[in-house]
């Protein structure tokens, strides 16, 4: 159990020193994207899911039977964090949306919010991170810590 946590701690961290800079309210470091992307590629998808296994929902740790009970639903939102992921670090070098539309770029042929097909998270095929790297990297990372916070909000208990 120890394991599993020290990489959602991991990932938070991660997600902690990124969400100032795609804000734009620190200085963009592609290289710290790539760096934070890589963290959370090393805890994500299968390498997650191995550490849930039957029964280590006790006492100390935070998640909740249904990560057992929808297996399925929990093993998809693990492998679509990495892939998401993988697309953030892809993207990195793409700087954040709001530098692409000052620069007079248009990498998707459209607004930022009409190439998203609207929610992320509702959408009928999850993103490539082939398709998240054609990206600003800030919309790689919201598919992120918008799967983060969906897996949180059904499969762990909340924080007292």
């Amino acid at each position: 159990m120890k394991e599993r946590m020290d990489g959602m701690s991991a990932m938070g961290k991660a997600v902690k020193i990124l969400t100032p800079m795609m804000r734009g309210q620190t200085l963009y470091d592609a290289a710290k994207v790539r760096a934070s992307a890589d963290v959370m590629i090393a805890h994500a998808g299968e390498t997650m899911t191995r550490l849930f296994p039957e029964g280590t929902g006790a006492k100390l740790s935070s998640a909740l039977p249904t990560v057992w009970e929808d297996w399925d639903g929990f093993t998809e939102l693990a492998k679509k964090l990495k892939s998401y992921a993988e697309g953030m670090k892809l993207g990195a070098d793409n700087g954040l949306a709001e530098n692409a539309v000052q620069q007079g770029s248009s990498m998707m042929g459209g607004t930022a919010s009409a190439s998203m097909g609207g929610g992320m998270m509702g959408a009928e095929q999850a993103m490539t991170p082939e398709m998240l790297a054609s990206m600003p990297v800030d919309m790689a990372f919201t598919a992120v810590v918008q799967t983060c916070s969906a897996c949180h909000q059904k499969f762990r208990a909340e924080e007292k």
